[in-house]
């Protein structure tokens, strides 16, 4: 190991993070978590993905900042890294359900080719033809061009997918964009294999086997989805017969993975695509009852983001980047983003993939980390005494660019697809709805004049009127001065019903119960239902703050309210493509 080795430069900052303790490890784990939590919010509260703080966050504390993390730190707390990127797999996998690629296969097949093809000529040319202008030497100029065009294929789906899972999309684009960050890296390896095999004697460096490339790239593609789908079956045999202790189900399914992702360092194989492949098994193959284990993964997962992204932006380093260089780095966004908007939207034109699709798709595929700089590490050893330096220097400092922008990009493609917002449950409706948010037809309950009052002096044949012709079951009563004096259940309606004439010339008063729960408008639908369970009931009277009756609310309204929302929001996804 000879004293140029970088490894050999940090051998004492490795040793001397190694004899931390334990408590240090914490604090640095603290404080990362911490100011990324800190550093998400204020960026969302700026309507800036929350991606973008985090990585912030890194850079302003990481190499290209206050150095509080030193490289060696970094390279120490890689397993988080590694650990998030299998979440992401294992959740990707997730949305990848047959009939969404029998639906949408040939489509996904047309943008990937159109997306990682079209950007690997246009990064190529151009970077050639700019280096050349610089060196006048064409072997390194298309050598380099070659290289960056191959590795500038691939899409980092980290950044991609928390953007939609923050703003809970769904719709086609997203669907879309799932699908083409989950299998654009392998089109990237093969990019790079064809691409390394024709620089090799370009440099007269030893020749690299294009046949032995492809078979690494089969060993490493084939291998990860065998050896997850494997543990996909294994993980769904065990969860099935405890499903009913979620404790168990997510230590199961968490070791599992992580298993998975040890055995794939060990053996050399691409985590993410495991991962992926176990949650592709899971969600079409394994017994649907285990599907609940995807929510249980997914609330676990915030934090190990954050520390995944904040210690993606500590390793930036940008001020090790020369003029030309730097100039090569704007020339490699540039055409990788007119290779991937062109590619894309021949793509989903050749495919008529939906309208929305085709416009957007190009805003959502600009991120790039993992892969590429994977890459650009393989290009390093492939070439250690010619291009492979310049090439970890210029992915390093294009991946800082496109991680701060592609995330705003990929919010606006979702924004003005009318995407956002759109994957949520009914439970994720109850949680922002209000009682004054239920409410029927043009009756507005802040009037005071809702069919549902009557007065204590209104005959029971008025309000046997009022019952056959509105929805309501229940009755608030209201006295002289228009605060809420008792309570009408359907029950005591049914009661005068069976007394026949007789009770027609009763009124409301003699009828009525007093009234003992009360709800107001402004009360969220959550603390509503909580009253209807805890006090056996399904109905409230809403009052204002002067005891004044706005009407009733009833547990079924509530329950018609809450499905209608999701059959809009159904349609809406429908009318999407």
């Amino acid at each position: 190991m000879n004293g140029t080795d970088p490894f050999a430069q940090l051998l004492p900052e490795v040793m001397h993070f190694a004899r931390l303790q334990g408590t240090q490890l914490v604090f640095l784990l603290g404080l990362i978590m911490f100011f990324g939590a800190i550093g998400g919010r204020i960026f969302q509260k700026l309507r800036i993905p929350q991606v973008v703080g985090y990585i912030v966050i890194g850079i302003i504390i990481g190499s290209s900042g206050l150095q509080v993390l030193g490289q060696a730190t970094i390279m120490a707390l890689n397993p988080v890294s590694t650990i998030a990127l299998s979440f992401i797999g294992f959740l990707v996998g997730a949305e990848l359900k047959t009939d969404v690629l029998k639906k949408y296969g040939k489509q996904f097949i047309g943008i990937l080719l159109g997306e990682s093809i079209t950007p690997f000529f246009v990064v190529g040319i151009a970077v050639t033809f700019v280096y050349y202008a610089f060196t006048k030497d064409w072997t390194t100029s298309i050598s380099l061009g070659l290289m960056l065009g191959a590795i500038c294929a691939a899409t980092a789906p980290a950044a991609t997918t928390d953007v939609l899972k923050e703003f809970r999309t769904r719709g086609p684009l997203t669907t879309t964009v799932l699908g083409i960050v989950a299998m654009d890296d392998a089109v990237a390896l093969i990019l790079y294999a064809i691409a390394a095999s024709l620089t090799a004697p370009l440099l007269g460096g030893n020749n690299i086997s294009f046949i032995s490339q492809l078979l690494n790239i089969a060993k490493d593609i084939f291998g990860s989805i065998i050896l997850g789908g494997i543990f996909g079956f294994i993980i769904s045999i065990i969860i099935r017969d405890v499903m009913e202790d979620e404790g168990r189900v997510l230590s199961f399914a968490l070791g599992g993975l992580f298993l998975c992702t040890g055995f794939c360092e060990q053996l050399d194989l691409d985590n993410i695509l495991a991962a992926m492949s176990i949650g592709f098994f899971m969600v079409n193959f394994a017994n649907a009852k285990t599907r609940s284990v995807f929510k249980l993964v997914e609330k676990f997962t915030p934090p190990v983001y954050v520390l995944f992204f904040v210690l993606v932006g500590a390793k930036l380093n940008i001020w090790v980047v020369t003029p030309l260089l730097g100039i090569i780095a704007i020339t490699y966004v540039l055409g990788r983003t007119v290779g991937k908007t062109i590619g894309s939207i021949l793509g989903g034109k050749i495919t008529n993939a939906p309208v929305t699709v085709q416009k957007y798709l190009p805003w959502c595929l600009l991120s790039q980390a993992g892969v590429a700089i994977g890459l650009s590490i393989a290009a390093s050893n492939d070439f250690p005494d010619s291009i492979g330096p310049q090439i970890i220097l210029i992915i390093t400092a294009t991946t800082f660019i496109v991680q701060l922008l592609g995330p705003l990009c990929v919010k606006h493609g979702i924004t003005k697809a009318g995407e956002v917002g759109l994957n949520i449950t009914e439970d994720d409706i109850l949680k922002k709805s209000f009682v004054k948010d239920v409410t029927w037809g043009t009756e507005l309950i802040a009037d005071y004049s809702s069919s549902a009052i009557v007065k204590e002096n209104d005959t029971i044949s008025s309000i046997w009127s009022n019952f056959e012709t509105n929805h309501y079951q229940h009755f608030a009563v209201k006295n002289e001065k228009g605060i809420l004096s008792g309570f009408i259940p359907l029950e005591h309606l049914k009661e005068t019903l069976l007394m026949g004439e007789f009770a027609q010339n009763m009124l409301a008063l003699d009828i009525m119960d007093k009234p003992v729960h009360l709800c107001k408008a402004d009360m969220p639908l959550p603390d509503v239902y909580k009253m209807f369970a805890d006090n056996d009931c399904d109905c409230l009277p809403i009052v204002d703050n002067e005891g004044k009756p706005l009407g009733v609310l009833e547990k079924y309204t509530v329950d018609h309210y809450l499905h209608t929302r999701i059959i809009e929001l159904h349609r809406k996804i429908e009318k999407l493509g």
